[in-house]
């Protein structure tokens, strides 16, 4: 059986994003045509489904990560800031766009809220595993 881990992230991310654009559970929000994804962009997400790519990214960091929640995902998702003439400096990133993520994700129930000695965050559901798991299998046989 294929895993997460056996197949490349990339290949993974955008294939989980096709199947999530089936599901109604996953809309983007009608702000998310117009909204940057951090203080250190300059313009909206120039991909249609960038909502779907930024859900599957989410689920998969939370399947190989987890428990982990908004603020680590936004260093995760943050990059460097054009200061002008000062150097530049890491912000990171929109932490609404994560939560509303998550959020999403949990009300599907691929992923839950949980506490494991002083961690606290969300964790993959056997659901959640089964799709990611389901769709690196078919990542795994389209690139043999």
């Amino acid at each position: 059986m294929v895993t997460v881990y056996d197949v490349d992230a990339a290949k993974l991310i955008n294939a989980a994003a096709k199947e999530l654009e089936t599901k109604a559970e996953f809309k983007a929000p009608e702000w998310g045509l117009f909204v940057k994804t951090g203080q250190h962009k300059e313009r909206p997400p120039v991909n249609p489904n960038w909502w779907q790519v930024r859900l599957a990214a989410i689920l998969r960091t939370v399947y190989t990560q987890g428990p982990i929640g908004v603020s680590s995902l936004r260093s995760k998702y943050g990059g460097k800031k054009e200061m002008g003439y000062k150097p530049a400096r890491y912000v990171k990133g929109s932490g609404s766009i994560a939560r509303k993520c998550l959020q999403q994700l949990e009300k599907a129930g691929f992923i839950k809220q949980v506490q494991k000695g002083v961690h606290k965050g969300r964790i993959v559901t056997p659901i959640g595993q089964k799709f990611l798991d389901a769709v690196a299998n078919k990542v795994s046989k389209v690139t043999q």
